[in-house]
């Protein structure tokens, strides 16, 4: 306790001392006891005072501008004096009245108007304020008018220690490599006091560690944290908690301290190398198991992580180093042995082999600890199964002659069981591959025969499968694949290649040649193909034409003379015999068409035919067809026309010789109403011409003959249709012996379900006697209208 009131003493004294060494000696201080005090005077009396005066005081100026100190955080009974303001104006009478404005002024700093004195009436922080400017002044007291221009001046706050040192940014987190030597910068932390760092210390700081030791060290100035010991293993422990502490008053007793944590975790090097977990492992398999197929996993521990822990894996010796194989997987760190070839329990039934582990990532640094790798034993027993037969080649090639006798032996597969326990075999042609069954296998021996014959020119190979199976197990099948080749004999005779026709100029010359043939043959011999081509024994002789062999195996025709003539012979026919190199060889005769044209003089066909002689000049016989069959086609098209017009011009109405009848038309339903018009004829009215005569129509026909009735003089055309109508109406009205032939649609039938019943008036009963019709009006609204135009009074009646 006495130790704190000391260091309080020496904060609140040290800025005064400082202050009086530092003043200029214009500035007037009050002794010890008394407060500061700002003093001022005019130069008139500086020269009034005596040189003693001068002497022993020291020179002063009007209202110079001051500092003032006031401590912060003080809190006592009654406000604090700052300081005091005075002029020398004032002669103590009290008419000078001093004023105080500027920060605080009134609210925080209160100035006694008769002595200056000012006081702090609240309680400052430095920390949110520093200083305060404020502004005084001297006034006279009765008209406060200015005795002398006002001045500035500031009050700063005296810092005390009362902020804590804290670190902002904590907790803290840092990583150091295991292993690092000692020394090693961990990080660095930095702590804040909001305290005055220029006055006192306050905000001097020092830094120390709390927790965390022997492992780490700080700088107590900087606050670097470094590592105090070497060679810290990860594997032994990965993290470590510091308690950091931050100390202001320069680390001495009294002082405020903050403290935070830093987190520091190791980071892995690679130092640890792998150690295979047993030196030796056990794996059995099948020896039918699938190429590829994972046999086991080995795996060699690492005490590192990260990539620092992969390792590699390789088998470096044993007697199944061709058979499997070790990958590394990267996401177990093991070591996955595979198979890489086949197995066969009946030739060998176990392998050993030796594997190896070493690290990917080698750090030189750490090479002295010695290898980092590992090796450990692998022992694969192969367990038996049961395997299908295996065939003793993988693929059959058999060759057969096309002329090959039916049930002939072709060529024979033979095939095993691998097992110790040999089952019988049984051999079959899967017939998916022998669709046309053009070949037979012998189930015991495997001979393969020859069922239907075969011809090379259809087919020269022949795929089939043939399968084998295991008696004891018919599950267990093989199959393998047999291509039949197809031999070629000469069995087919040459001939020529395409159908030739010749033809020869009736102008041509002796020797030229007519036509260039080739020949082919269907077979296929091993040295290729060579024909021979001879006329027949009796046209040797033939005075007409000749051939030649050329070197390219084809044939030439040449004519022996010229002067041939189409109208005495127009074709010749020239049978040749063509055969070949085969044994026994085959000939054929073909026989060669050549034609006798006319021909232009530089040899070019113009016409082939007798019938141009006799056609005129410059027209062929092609141009006189298509002509006829122009004239044809403008006849019929003649016909055609005359026929059509003819069927237009037709009446509708029969003439004399026929009967007369009117348009009588009978519905057997109600039909359209108003609306149908297809029973009316209306060519009648379009022809009012018709009346003279009486022409009857033909469309009915009626089943009386009657007599013609007077006509009336004919109707000129363009007659009023209303006219005609009521002059046939008149003639039918005043001819008793002619039926009511009017065209007249009877509604003999309602429909269906209908009350109404039928409303034709041909078959009501004629009466000179009113109807009422009131009764349509209870038949609904469709019949309303109906009724209104019936139901009529007496007063309509005579209207």
């Amino acid at each position: 306790m006495p130790e704190r009131l000391a260091e309080m003493l020496l904060d609140l004294w040290t800025p005064l001392i400082i202050l009086w060494i530092t003043l200029p000696p214009c500035i007037y201080s009050a002794p010890m006891n008394q407060s500061p005090v700002l003093m001022s005077g005019s130069p008139l009396e500086l020269n009034r005072l005596s040189e003693e005066q001068r002497i022993l005081n020291r020179s002063k100026r009007g209202w110079v501008w001051n500092q003032m100190f006031v401590l912060e955080e003080f809190s006592g009974p009654e406000p604090i004096l700052v300081g005091r303001l005075h002029t020398d104006l004032d002669p103590g009478s009290k008419k000078i009245k001093y004023i105080l404005s500027g920060d605080g002024a009134g609210t925080i700093f209160q100035i006694n108007d008769v002595t200056g004195d000012i006081h702090a009436i609240k309680r400052l922080d430095r920390e949110e304020k520093a200083e305060y400017t404020l502004t005084a002044q001297a006034v006279d007291w009765e008209t406060n008018k200015p005795l002398e221009p006002p001045s500035e001046f500031i009050i700063k706050v005296q810092d005390i220690n009362d902020n804590a040192p804290e670190f902002l940014n904590g907790p803290y987190h840092a990583t150091v490599p295991e292993m690092s030597i000692l020394g090693t910068s961990v990080t660095n932390v930095t702590a804040t006091d909001a305290d005055d760092p220029v006055y006192g210390n306050s905000a001097k700081l020092v830094y120390s560690i709390l927790e965390g030791q022997p492992y780490f060290s700080i700088e107590p100035e900087t606050a670097i944290i470094k590592t105090a010991l070497p060679n810290m293993d990860r594997e032994a422990k990965e993290e470590y908690l510091v308690v950091i502490q931050a100390k202001d008053m320069g680390g001495h007793s009294g002082g405020l301290s903050g403290t935070t944590t830093l987190t520091v975790t190791l980071t892995d090097v690679n130092d640890n190398p792998p150690k295979f977990a047993q030196s030796l492992y056990h794996f059995s398999v099948p020896e039918d198991v699938v190429l590829g197929t994972a046999i086991g996993r080995v795996k060699a521990n690492d005490q590192d992580i990260g990539e620092n822990a992969q390792s590699s894996y390789d088998i470096i010796d044993g007697d199944g180093t061709t058979l499997f194989e070790i990958t590394s997987d990267a996401q177990a760190q093991d070591g996955i042995i595979r198979l890489r070839k086949p197995l066969d329990f009946e030739t060998k039934k176990s392998y050993t082999l030796k594997v190896e582990a070493a690290n990917v990532h080698i750090d030189p640094r750490f090479s002295g600890r010695g290898p980092f790798k590992d090796t450990a034993t692998v022992k694969i027993v192969v367990e038996d199964a049961d395997e299908p037969p295996v065939f003793s080649s993988p693929t059959y090639l058999l060759e057969v002659h096309e002329n090959a006798a039916l049930n002939s032996v072709i060529g024979q597969v033979t095939a095993r069981d691998p097992d110790i326990t040999s089952s019988p075999i049984r051999f079959s042609i899967d017939r998916h591959t022998d669709l046309e069954r053009q070949f037979n296998i012998n189930a015991d021996d495997g001979k393969i025969t020859l069922a239907t014959p075969l011809d090379r020119e259809l087919s020269v190979w022949h795929n089939i499968t043939i399968i084998a199976t295991e008696i004891r197990n018919h599950s267990q099948i093989s199959r393998v694949p047999v291509a039949i080749k197809v031999l070629d004999v000469n069995d087919n005779a040459p001939e020529f290649a395409s159908e030739y026709e010749a033809f020869l100029c009736e102008n041509g010359k002796p020797g030229q040649v007519i036509q260039t043939v080739s020949a082919m043959d269907k077979d296929d011999p091993k040295n290729g193909h060579y024909f021979l081509y001879s006329l027949l024994p009796e046209m040797v002789n033939n005075p007409n034409f000749t051939i030649k062999k050329n070197e390219d195996n084809s044939l030439s025709i040449l004519a022996k003379h010229n002067g041939f003539n189409r109208q005495k012979q127009e074709v010749y026919l020239l049978p040749i015999i063509i055969s070949d190199s085969g044994n026994p060889p085959l000939s054929s005769t073909s026989t060669l068409t050549i034609r006798v044209c006319g021909c232009s003089s530089d040899g070019v066909v113009q016409s082939c035919n007798v019938e141009a002689y006799v056609l005129p000049i410059g027209l062929s016989m092609g141009a006189l067809i298509a002509i006829l069959a122009c004239i044809i086609l403008l006849l019929v098209i003649v016909v055609l026309f005359v026929t059509l017009r003819r069927h237009k011009n037709e009446p509708l109405i029969i003439k004399d010789d026929e009967d007369v009848r009117e348009n009588i038309i009978r519905y057997d339903d109600e039909g359209g109403g108003e609306e149908d018009t297809e029973a009316f004829d209306i060519a009648t009215l379009q022809n009012p011409d018709g009346i003279n005569g009486f022409l009857p129509r033909k469309d009915i026909k009626p089943d009386l003959q009657f007599m013609p009735r007077q006509g009336l003089a004919p109707v000129p055309n363009g007659v009023d249709v209303d006219e005609f109508i009521n002059v046939r109406l008149h003639e039918a009205d005043n001819d008793p012996t002619a039926p009511p032939y009017d065209s007249i649609q009877i509604y003999g039938y309602e429909g269906r379900g209908s009350v109404a019943g039928s409303l034709s008036s041909l078959e009501s009963t004629t009466s000179d006697s009113d109807q009422n019709f009131d009764y349509l009006s209870d038949w609904g609204p469709r019949f309303k209208r109906l009724g209104e135009l019936y139901s009529v009074g007496e007063s309509d009646k005579e209207t």
